[in-house]
């Protein structure tokens, strides 16, 4: 079974060596949903009939608190589009960024120091609604240390970073304490077909789960809000998204958990929406 590292009341190692901020007294946000967001056929589950175009994400966010943006993948975001999804969006409302496929994959082969800059520059433009920049490496990049580390020492330490590994080589002890100097978060992600449900390991301030499998009972969503629980009481967030399916069920799912985290941790814990900004749900793949 998977396991959650940091129970309640355990705080993780600062970059410095210290043992990080007190969470003491306070609770961890939520932000729960699904990949992407620009979906007309999740009508009529999740939006109403009708809701195309411009008006998608102001009508995503007015029921869910976050989005992880697929389409950053493929192409840099303009400054107008980033406007753009600001103005559609409430300022509590936070964005996962898909670091960009081609930057990212050049950043670890090659020179970080003339890529980073160049890949990050316009994640700069969400200013403090952006929840983190999530940096995906393939499964055909194997365990490198030295890529790592040198990536990890030209991404700017005001810019939260996310990484995702695919190939099971990455999964070592070694390269989480390498996360943890840089306050770096690892991604945990529950795929279609495993065995077992991913490590939930604090390597950085917040936790970021990806939910890929096709659906999720009662039980399996009851087991999630379990393993998140220890984790918001202590003040951590907890960035939470659903692959996005074909007719708006996941983001109904996120809002599904986000009540039964609720049930668990309580209301005098985490709140709910004013449940844009504290308990959350959010879409992308």
């Amino acid at each position: 079974m998977g396991t959650i590292d940091a129970p309640v009341g355990a705080a993780e190692p600062s970059p410095d060596g210290s043992r990080g901020r007190d969470h003491a007294g306070s609770s961890g946000r939520l932000y729960a949903g699904t990949s992407g967001f620009s979906y007309p056929r999740w009508a009529p589950a999740f939006y109403l009939p009708g809701t195309r175009g411009d008006t998608l994400l102001r009508s995503y966010a007015e029921r869910l608190s976050a989005v992880e943006l697929n389409n950053t993948f493929y192409q840099h975001p303009t400054a107008s589009k980033i406007d753009a999804w600001l103005a559609a969006t409430p300022p509590g409302f936070r964005f996962a960024v898909k670091a960009q496929k081609g930057g990212s994959f050049r950043a670890m082969r090659g020179d970080p120091g003339a890529t980073v800059p160049w890949l990050t520059a316009p994640y700069r433009g969400f200013g403090e609604r952006l929840g983190c920049v999530l940096y995906r490496i393939p499964e055909a990049t194997r365990r490198d240390d030295a890529a790592l580390a040198a990536l990890l020492r030209e991404w700017p330490r005001d810019i939260p970073l996310t990484l995702e590994f695919q190939h099971p080589s990455w999964h070592d002890d070694t390269v989480h304490a390498l996360l943890r100097d840089h306050d770096a978060v690892l991604c945990a992600t529950d795929m279609e077909g495993d065995a077992f449900l991913p490590d939930l390991r604090l390597t950085g301030p917040f936790l970021y789960v990806r939910l890929r499998r096709e659906s999720y009972s009662a039980a399996e969503l009851d087991a999630w809000a379990a393993r998140l629980a220890p984790f918001l009481a202590d003040g951590r967030d907890a960035h939470v998204f659903f692959r996005h399916d074909e007719i708006g069920e996941s983001a109904l799912r996120a809002i599904d958990l986000t009540e039964r985290v609720l049930a668990q941790v309580g209301p005098a814990e985490v709140t709910a929406r004013d449940r844009l900004g504290d308990v959350t749900a959010d879409g992308t793949d």
